[in-house]
């Protein structure tokens, strides 16, 4: 009878500490156990040392602990509940990627109302020029945010779009604005008002754009290389400038996106940037011609460009697709000189400027396409290098953007914005498009991708 006492007071010791250990266990919304995590603080820096670049390298396991739309810790096995927990099964984790370039009014409109058969930008300028005279705003809708969900189910939480504004009605932008607000609780999107057709290309231009900014959209935008003279070029950039001083915007150019090596409209950008200290507000899209220019010209512009700290965006899949149509051989890449910019110390980031669209008839919204294509077309083949064509695809874009530091990376305090992507080191990413099984935007669980698998038959 003695022994069964003890044990029974040893039962009951134990069945309190257990209860004792559950209310002291904090408990959180979501748990994501056995993930390792990207590191993005120093990665792709020019400067770094080649160790801290190492692409096959396999963080430790961790684990990340997410409430109220936060994270609240992060270590190696965590105590706590947790209403989902989340196996990552040793697969990365990191923040989400960042859309720093695209046209989300004509996304999913390849073959309409015809296909480009030159493969050209201004055919395709051409064909969205017809197009544009059928858009709704429900078709709108309905095409950018099928694009929406698509570049989220790779892990896009982050998005800036290009929306034209030649169009009389601003259906496009209209639809847009409604489209912001609606995936606002689990995507982030800016809004460029984008003069397709150039700001003096037609009488009501510029008083479109400007209606465009009173309505809400975030950013101006320009197109010089596109105004009928060289003159009317500089004199758009100049009043962009303004137009955005006055009504506290920044802005993001469409810039020399054309093989003429006379076209030399990035200066002016980065002059008023310099002039007016607005570099770090001012982002300068494509600047393929940059690629044409000789070296010592591009040797003088790039002094500049250090002043002015601007922005820079390549869009690798479509500048390749579309420059250079006009050339036998040897045949020019048509991208911008990301390698020596990067090598600058500039903001470089990466965009997909169209996914099955007039421009370019191809494209899934998936960033690492995006990534991989820089990394070939660039020559950016080193460890350092291949870490910096990652890093313009998440932290850069970011940047591109203007999001606060504090909002964006895997960090405690921080927003619950991250994927879990299925690869072990940034190679295996890079590699085989390593596929976004989970992401959680604002510490809600959003997508989950299973992974394919192989059978083979005798």
């Amino acid at each position: 009878m003695a022994d069964l006492s003890s044990r029974s007071q040893q039962d009951s010791v134990s069945e309190r500490n257990i209860n004792s250990a559950m209310v002291d266990s904090p408990n959180y919304d979501l748990i994501i156990r056995n993930g390792r995590l990207l590191d993005l603080s120093h990665l792709g820096n020019s400067e770094s040392s080649p160790d801290e670049q190492n692409c096959d390298t396999r963080p430790e396991l961790t684990d990340i602990a997410i409430g109220d739309r936060r994270i609240l810790a992060l270590g190696p096995n965590l105590p706590g509940h947790a209403q989902q927990i989340i196996d990552a099964q040793g697969h990365l984790v990191g923040p989400p990627f960042v859309e720093s370039h695209i046209h989300l009014d004509s996304v999913l409109t390849a073959g309409e109302p015809r296909w480009n058969q030159s493969g050209t930008l201004f055919e395709g300028i051409e064909i969205w020029g017809d197009r544009k005279r059928a858009l709704t705003t429900a078709d709108v809708k309905a095409r950018a945010l099928a694009a929406l969900k698509l570049q989220a189910s790779h892990g896009v939480l982050h998005v800036r779009s290009h929306v034209d504004v030649s169009e009389p009605q601003l259906i496009a932008l209209q639809a847009l604005l409604e489209l912001r607000e609606e995936v606002r609780p689990w995507l982030n999107l800016q809004l460029v008002a984008f003069p397709q057709d150039g700001l003096y290309g037609a009488p009501r231009n510029a008083e479109l754009l400007e209606e465009a900014l009173k309505l809400g959209a975030d950013v101006v935008g320009g197109i010089p290389h596109y105004e009928f003279t060289r003159e009317d070029g500089v004199r758009s950039v100049h009043y962009l400038f303004d137009l955005a001083t006055q009504y506290d915007r920044p802005l993001d150019f469409h810039c020399d996106e054309i093989d003429d090596p006379q076209s030399r409209f990035l200066e002016v950008v980065a002059a008023c940037a310099l002039r007016r200290d607005m570099g770090d507000r001012t982002t300068a899209s494509h600047t393929t011609a940059f690629a044409s220019y000789d070296n010592s010209y591009a040797t003088k512009l790039m002094g500049l460009l250090r002043r002015a700290q601007l922005n820079f965006v390549a869009n690798p899949l479509i500048n390749i697709t579309l420059q250079g149509r006009g050339d036998s051989y040897p045949k020019r890449r048509g991208i911008t000189r990301v390698k020596e910019l990067w090598r600058a110390g500039l903001n470089v980031s990466l965009g997909h400027d169209c996914i099955q669209d007039p421009w370019y008839g191809l494209g899934n919204g998936n960033p690492l396409d995006v990534a991989h294509m820089a990394i070939h077309c660039c020559q950016m083949t080193g460890q350092r290098e291949i870490a910096a064509c990652y890093a313009m695809v998440t932290k850069n874009g970011a940047q591109t953007l203007g999001i606060d530091p504090a909002d964006y990376g895997v960090a405690v305090g921080k927003p619950a914005n991250l994927v879990v992507l299925a690869g072990q080191t940034l190679r295996d990413l890079i590699s085989h498009r390593g596929i976004v099984t989970t992401v959680v935007s604002q510490g809600q669980y959003l997508a989950q991708t299973s992974l394919p698998t192989t059978q083979w038959q005798p």
